[in-house]
């Protein structure tokens, strides 16, 4: 049996509509949904993955790219003041993994409200972009074309 190859139909769009995918595939391969993240298009070359990370401070959170994976950690340091009544907000430690799509890079990373914003840019480089080849007349062609005569039947 034959299989489908659907690689020609993402081609001309260059990564852009997989890069949603590729990270919703790199979080369900783990298979720990922690940390609850959301991903965000903001516009044509720019991302945003919003991590939440209630509890932690910047100094308690990594985001590293090794080429085309992010990684985001955390670990807090220290206990809590006093005992504890009830714990409903995790304390462990966890390491998150995303696939990026090919030139994507990591523009900042900023800690507010419970949410590590992780902003994405994709820059293609000029020599992968598509360009516009200029057509022109060869010389040859642009002199008027001489009829020869023809006597009639």
């Amino acid at each position: 049996m034959r299989t489908l190859n659907l690689n020609p139909i993402y081609q001309p769009t260059s990564g852009l509509d997989r890069v949603f995918d590729l990270i919703e595939a790199a979080a369900q391969r783990q298979g720990d949904d922690f940390p609850p993240f959301d991903s965000i298009r903001l516009s044509d070359n720019r991302f945003r993955l919003s991590v939440a990370v209630p509890g932690f401070r910047e100094d308690e959170v990594a985001v590293t790219q090794h080429k085309r994976e992010l990684i985001v950690s955390g670990e807090r340091k220290g206990e809590p003041e006093g005992a504890y009544l009830h714990q409903g907000i995790p304390r462990r430690v966890f390491s998150r993994r995303f696939q990026l799509a090919e030139h994507t890079e990591v523009i900042g990373a900023t800690l507010a409200h419970g949410l590590l914003s992780i902003d994405l840019a994709r820059e293609i480089p000029d020599a992968e972009k598509p360009r516009t080849i200029p057509v022109s007349v060869s010389p040859d062609w642009a002199e008027p074309v001489r009829q020869i005569e023809r006597d009639a039947a």
